[in-house]
């Protein structure tokens, strides 16, 4: 099992710089730390009284990384979950928030496991995914990472100003995609005809 501060920097490894993207609902994002996050962390790094902007602009990727482990690790409890699927779903909450346990939750629901679908992982989640994980731990993780590109496409087919985070300007996976991909078997990988496929009827 690897450690949380090297699931970490596997989760960095997904993120970009600064980014300010109209139609990124996050809005301004530096390595993968919106400024909502950054105001929830309660980190003003100039000292100025206020996280804005600026705070952003001034984020490193080592205080990026406290707080994936601390909000999107250790809040969140991933730290219950199968060590095997921690880095899958780790990485989707700090890409997604809440709809990572929420994925599970569904996910495990529809393994037969009856348990609430709240985006909280409390006794009952992580029984349900234990013993999901005990049946079958890399099947689990399959579909987990399945079911988040499913996500991402479903995403795109509501709404179109999001599809270029699904689909790259020539067409191919774009970088949710290729996210999703990263911690799926290379079996289940969409071929570039499949991925076409999916996609054909965006504009």
């Amino acid at each position: 099992m690897l450690s949380v501060r090297a699931i970490s920097h596997q989760v960095l490894s997904h993120e970009g710089g600064f980014s300010d993207d109209p139609d990124d609902p996050g809005g301004p994002t530096n390595f993968g730390i919106t400024l909502a996050a950054l105001r929830n962390a309660g980190r003003d790094l100039d000292g100025d009284g206020d996280i804005d902007r600026e705070n952003i602009l001034r984020l490193t990727r080592a205080i990026a990384i406290e707080i994936f482990e601390e909000d999107y690790y250790r809040a969140p409890r991933i730290y219950l979950l199968p060590e095997a699927l921690q880095p899958v779903v780790y990485d989707m909450q700090v890409n997604a928030g809440a709809q990572a346990i929420i994925l599970l939750q569904r996910l495990l629901r529809d393994m037969g496991f009856d348990i609430a679908v709240d985006g909280v992982i409390g006794p009952v989640t992580v029984r349900a995914a234990q013993a999901a994980s005990s049946r079958n731990e890399r099947a689990l993780i399959d579909a987990y990472a399945i079911a988040r590109r499913n996500f991402y496409y479903s995403l795109g087919d509501r709404r179109p100003s999001l599809r270029k985070f699904a689909r790259k300007r020539d067409g191919g996976k774009g970088g949710w995609i290729t996210r999703a991909e990263a911690f799926l078997s290379s079996k289940y990988h969409f071929s570039a005809a499949e991925h076409h496929e999916r996609v054909k009827l965006w504009r």
